[in-house]
């Protein structure tokens, strides 16, 4: 693993090491690693619909076609 080592004003850190103690982690790495990966998230499921919003509009859900997607659900359970 490597190593970052950041600067951050007491205000900043102060408010980390509530959230270690409060949140259960066990180190402000942790806190900030958690952070890091909630923003990647968040960027993946931005891109994600993004890229659903740019699309061609898909079939009308309707009764027909939800009932057509059962038939398809069971059709895979039963084998």
């Amino acid at each position: 693993m490597s190593t970052m080592n950041i600067s951050l004003p007491d205000t900043l850190k102060a408010f980390v090491d509530e959230q270690v103690v409060e949140r259960g982690y066990g180190t402000s790495s942790e806190y900030v690693r958690e952070l890091i990966r909630r923003d990647q998230d968040r960027q993946r499921l931005r891109s994600l619909l993004l890229t659903g919003a740019a699309s061609p509009p898909g079939p009308q859900v309707d009764e027909t076609y939800l009932n057509a997607l059962r038939d398809r659900v069971r059709s895979k359970k039963k084998r």
